[in-house]
C-alpha cells in the first residue's frame, strides 16, 4: 500500500510539471501576437526610402528587411540577441526595449519582404517577389462576357513577420505570419 501511494504521488507531481510547462508554452505563443501587432503597425506607416517606395529598402532599426537573402536558424538565440547584453542584434526589434511583459516574456520580431533583392518589386531580373494579383472582374472597363479580357487588380507583395518569445523556464516560441501589402 505504501508503495502504491509513493507511485501515485510521483505520478501526480509529473502531471503537474507537464501541465505547468504547457501553460508556459501557451503563454509564450499568446505573447507572439504583441510582436505581430507592433510589426503590422510599422508596415501600415513605414518611412519613405530614398528613391523608391516606402517598403523597398532596408530599415534595420525598425526590424524591416526588404529582401530575404538566406533562411536563418530561427531557434538560434544568436540570430536574435547578444547573449551577454541581451540587446537585440541588428535588424531585430525588442518590443519591450530589453525588458519583459507582465508574464516575464521577452518579445522580439523581424520582418522580411519576400523578394530576392531590395528595390521595386517589378525591377528587371534578378528580382523575384512572392506576389498576389487579385482578379478585378468587376472593375470599370472590364466585362463579364466569356472569353473577353478581365482587368487585374493592383499587385500585392508578401511580408513575413517572424516573432520569437523567450519565456520563463526556458520556454521559446517562434511564429511566422504573412501579410499582404500593396506592391511598391
Amino acid at each position: 500500500m505504501a508503495l502504491a501511494s509513493v507511485a501515485m504521488r510521483r505520478s501526480v507531481d509529473t502531471t503537474l510539471g507537464i501541465a505547468g510547462n504547457f501553460a508556459f508554452k501557451q503563454a509564450t505563443l499568446q505573447a507572439t501576437d504583441e510582436g505581430v501587432n507592433a510589426a503590422y503597425a510599422y508596415i501600415n506607416s513605414p518611412p519613405v526610402c530614398g528613391g523608391g517606395g516606402a517598403l523597398t529598402c532596408d530599415d534595420f532599426a525598425n526590424g524591416y528587411h526588404s529582401s530575404l537573402a538566406t533562411e536563418p536558424d530561427w531557434f538560434n538565440p544568436n540570430n536574435w540577441y547578444d547573449p551577454v547584453t541581451l540587446a537585440p542584434v541588428s535588424g531585430v526589434v525588442d518590443v519591450y526595449a530589453n525588458s519583459t511583459d507582465a508574464a516575464g516574456n521577452h518579445v522580439r520580431y523581424m520582418m522580411h519582404r519576400l523578394c530576392s533583392q531590395p528595390g521595386a518589386y517589378n525591377n528587371p531580373s534578378p528580382q523575384q517577389c512572392a506576389l498576389y494579383t487579385p482578379v478585378g472582374g468587376g472593375a470599370t472597363g472590364s466585362t463579364q462576357t466569356v472569353g473577353n479580357y478581365q482587368f487585374q487588380g493592383a499587385p500585392m507583395v508578401y511580408i513575413r513577420i517572424t516573432t520569437r518569445v523567450d519565456g520563463p523556464r526556458n520556454t521559446v516560441s517562434v511564429t511566422q505570419t504573412s501579410v499582404l501589402v500593396n506592391a511598391q
